[in-house]
């Protein structure tokens, strides 16, 4: 019996979700490259609006953490409030149920160690295809960084970049939306400190 082809992770507008993670006021001063991450997402979430992907945006315990920061530009989405470590609480999971043909979610926000790292496993379980932007994910601490994105690819998870979703997005340069994206694949992404994660021979990711 041949073996089963491993998922090949394509992305398609019609299939997808983005999920945007907990990027809030008083997580500004403490997760490495906020400012950063949350440009990076801005990125997906626009893109997402063109092709129209929905999207989902949570908060974790608002009261005390503060709304979503304004510059992640998502004015006019409802956040879902929490207190679970994941995005998968019973009324997401109803906006997910009522998309019988999704296939993929896109992840970015924070914490990767913490509610992206629970978030993907939930999602994995229930047998949806997660990509999780690396470049639009961070933590307070980068040696948790490094290895929720380890623990998420040895779970079945793919790494990716925004770039490169953006790109499998829109499949061809003739997409009508292509000049409209193309402006944000001009300027290279802002650094949110990947390079220093996979410099020099990594054993976590060979």
């Amino acid at each position: 019996m041949a073996a089963a082809r491993p998922a090949l992770g394509r992305v398609l507008p019609g299939s997808s979700v983005l999920f945007l993670c907990d990027m809030q006021e008083k997580f500004r001063s403490a997760v490495s490259f906020f400012p950063q991450i949350v440009a990076v997402s801005a990125r997906m979430l626009q893109v997402a609006r063109l092709l129209e992907i929905p999207t989902v945006l949570t908060e974790q315990y608002p009261e005390g953490l503060g709304p979503t920061v304004p510059e992640l530009g998502a004015q006019g989405i409802r956040a879902v409030p929490k207190t679970s470590f994941s995005m998968v609480v019973p009324e997401v999971e109803r906006l997910l149920k009522a998309r019988p043909g999704l296939r993929s979610v896109l992840l970015c926000g924070i914490e990767a160690q913490a509610c992206i790292l629970c978030t993907a496993l939930d999602l994995l379980e229930r047998g949806l295809e997660v990509h999780v932007v690396a470049d639009a994910c961070s933590s307070r601490s980068q040696v948790d960084r490094l290895l929720a994105l380890s623990r998420m690819r040895q779970s079945g998870v793919f790494l990716t970049t925004s770039e490169s979703l953006m790109l499998q997005l829109l499949r061809d340069a003739a997409h009508p939306h292509f000049k409209e994206v193309q402006k944000f694949l001009r300027d290279p992404a802002p650094d949110t400190g990947l390079l220093g994660l996979f410099q020099g021979k990594n054993p976590l990711f060979s």
